[in-house]
């Protein structure tokens, strides 16, 4: 204890890494994982869809995702750490090909002991005692992928001793006191130097496989023996948990998408996009994720059906991490009945009348393969269903029909292709090319339609995969048209195969719309285009590293069945003097808006207060101001009326009454894209094609 008493900060640091590497029990490549980098290595070069060449260029990008993925925020290591494993990306390929992944592991090995420095580090500060002040003028970075290697030590210091304040002050903004703050960073710290103690060789070689198939594609993926067994699980629909999809987003974990008919879902306070920082078990502690491994995050948040899982969330649009809430959701489990089309009847008020409007929201193309298996004749589908509420509708006098796709990331293939062929007669619907060019054409048999008459499908970002063949197939055949904003662009086919340890999940396909145009990428562009809260930057292809690019094939041979192109000038004029006199549409227009600019103006925050409380206060500022601006157009209270009446009323009654008169938000596209559609049906004629028996 004398010697490093009288060693300077740095000095200090480097003792300690010298002790950690001469304690540190390294940890070394099995012959299993040997046998199944080979084995991943024949899987890309002769599986996978693209033309993947295991060379030196592709050594050099799997190097620095590796890098990425061990320290993408450039936090640990240092650069004269990267320039001493810089040979190895040349030799990644020869790592894969050959089964030798010492140096792999070696600069894992560098990682784990910088990081576990960097943590006691840490909780010395905090030994220390907190002393900001936070009177500071300094600001934090929040991105620094791609931020320059530091250089020395010195540099990480400052660059944690601003994160350590930025943690400080956001859990103080937030209400804590300096004894919690202390407690709740310690917390974190210690949890974080924990898990990162308890890793073994399954999870370096986790790592190292996410950089190798990460590098190919963002949805190509090695699973080990334990990720194989949750996936199982989910594809069997018994998981027990919030129905979320979670990815990881550096050091946070960020929900990508919800389970139709899942608890999150039909809580309603969980959306796209939001981040995850704790989590609770009932009423028991919350325990902080920040820096946790993704397979963590899941493993608390999944439980029992019945109990009660408390997340505390950081919402999409929020700029600054002190802006968090806590959520409660009942953990269930899905069942097929929650994922079912359902129908309802909108009433459009005009001039000449009320006229009446069908949409049938499709939640996800399902399918009891059971049942089907089986030979029952009534098997459950969405293909079923919906043709049962085209039938009910129909009873109901409608117009015309509206399909709602929104937040439908797809399902079976089977299904979106059998359901296109209940709106056209007969034709081919998609297009599939395999990693050796052929291409599978599917399409529908069956001679005449279920439904003959005008036809809108509503799409969103989240509308994925049998989604966009769907609504991309309706668009080319002049069937009918695509609302809303463009889709999320997710146009490859995925198998699972096994290894001799784990499995991977291969990219092996790619879907084409009957035109010809890839879905991958690009997505579907609708004809008329609606606001949105979901930002294409964080959510869709697009926005994932190494997807796959946009192409072409031959387009076959289909009928048109109408142009709704040529009624498109006249329907988006309409379209935009609704859109004015709509206070949820201005509503979506100005929130997408605002968050955008804030995105970008917030790359950095504040350590100083005071200015972080203005810069916090003036962008909720600006945000109760649209919110209270929409509420006043519908003829409610503003928020601080509406708590004022509370206050004076019965708490219920008040909600309820509120509740009454405001719909959500984005219901206003469902309305919208009736109207296009009656407008539609109006200038197209009451048009009909040949129906099924």
């Amino acid at each position: 204890m004398s010697l490093l008493a009288n060693l300077g900060r740095s000095a200090t640091l480097m003792v300690v890494l010298l002790l950690l590497a001469t304690t540190a029990q390294a940890q070394s490549p099995t012959d299993a994982q040997r046998q199944a980098a080979m084995e991943v290595a024949e899987s890309l070069r002769y599986g996978h869809y693209d033309d993947v060449s295991l060379d030196d260029t592709w050594s050099r990008r799997a190097f620095e995702r590796y890098l990425d993925v061990l320290d993408g925020q450039r936090a640990f290591l240092l650069a004269r750490d990267v320039d001493e494993f810089r040979h190895l990306e040349n030799t990644f390929d020869d790592a894969l090909l050959d089964g030798e992944l010492e140096g792999m592991f070696d600069l894992y090995q560098r990682y784990h002991e910088r990081a576990e420095a960097r943590f006691d580090w840490l909780l010395a500060r905090l030994d220390e005692g907190l002393d900001f002040g936070f009177d500071t003028d300094m600001r934090l970075e929040l991105d620094r992928e791609d931020a320059e290697w530091p250089e020395r030590h010195a540099e990480l210091d400052e660059l944690w001793t601003k994160r350590l304040k930025n943690a400080a002050l956001t859990l103080a903004i937030s209400g804590q006191d300096d004894e919690q703050v202390e407690d709740n960073l310690r917390q974190r710290y210690e949890g974080q130097l924990s898990r990162l103690e308890q890793t073994n060789d399954d999870d370096i070689f986790g790592l190292f496989m996410a950089a190798v198939t990460g590098s190919i594609d963002p949805h190509s993926e090695y699973l080990s023996p334990r990720q194989g067994e949750s996936f199982d699980i989910q594809m069997r629909l018994s998981l027990e948990g919030i129905g979320a999809l979670l990815q990881a987003d550096g050091e946070y974990v960020k929900v990508a998408s919800l389970v139709p008919g899942g608890p999150a879902e039909r809580a309603g306070a969980l959306q796209p996009a939001d981040r995850i920082i704790a989590v609770g078990q009932e009423d028991g502690e919350m325990v902080n994720v920040v820096g946790m491994r993704l397979d963590n995050v899941v493993d608390l948040i999944r439980g029992p059906k019945g109990s009660v899982v408390r997340l505390d969330v950081v919402p999409a649009q929020a700029v600054d991490m002190t802006r968090s809430r806590v959520i409660e959701i009942t953990r269930d489990t899905v069942n097929l009945e929650d994922q079912a089309a359902s129908g309802e009847v909108i009433d459009i008020e005009r001039d000449d009348g009320t006229h009446r409007i069908g949409v049938i929201k499709i939640p996800t193309f399902y399918v009891d393969f059971d049942a089907w298996q089986a030979g029952e004749e009534d098997f459950r589908s969405t293909t079923r269903d919906v043709a049962r509420e085209i039938e009910r509708l129909q009873q109901e006098d409608i117009e015309g029909i509206v399909l709602d796709l929104r937040n439908n990331g797809g399902g079976a293939l089977q299904e979106a292709n059998s359901l296109i062929g209940l709106f056209i007669d007969r034709g081919p619907t998609v297009q599939v090319r395999d990693a050796r060019g052929r291409i599978s054409l599917y399409g529908d048999t069956e001679a005449g339609t279920v439904y003959d008459g005008p036809l809108g499908v509503l799409v969103n970002r989240l509308s994925a995969s049998a989604s966009e063949i769907l609504a991309g197939a309706i668009q080319d055949y002049g069937r009918g048209l695509v609302l809303g904003t463009p889709t999320f662009g997710k146009g490859t086919v995925q198998t699972l195969n096994d290894l001799s340890h784990g499995q991977i999940k291969l990219t092996r396909a790619k879907f084409y719309r009957i035109s010809g145009d890839s879905t991958q990428h690009r997505g579907v562009e609708p004809d008329i285009i609606f606001p949105s809260l979901i930002d294409p930057d964080l959510i869709g292809e697009s926005s994932l590293d190494n997807a796959l690019d946009w192409d072409t094939v031959r387009s076959v041979q289909y009928r048109n069945y109408g142009e709704p192109w040529r009624h498109l000038e006249s329907l988006k004029d309409s379209h935009s003097k609704r859109a004015e006199t709509l206070p949820n549409f201005r509503y979506l227009e100005q929130q997408a808006e605002l968050s955008r600019r804030m995105r970008e103006q917030n790359t950095s925050v504040s350590l100083n207060r005071e200015q972080r409380k203005r810069e916090v206060e003036s962008q909720e500022a600006e945000q109760l101001a649209l919110e209270n601006e929409r509420r006043r157009a519908l003829g409610l209270d503003t928020l601080d009326e509406w708590v004022d009446a509370r206050d004076e009323t019965d708490e219920d009654q008040a909600t309820s009454e509120d509740q009454a008169e405001d719909e959500p938000v984005e219901r206003v596209q469902v309305v919208e894209a009736a109207h296009i559609l009656l407008d539609y049906s109006q200038l197209n004629g009451n048009y009909r094609l040949a129906r099924r028996d």
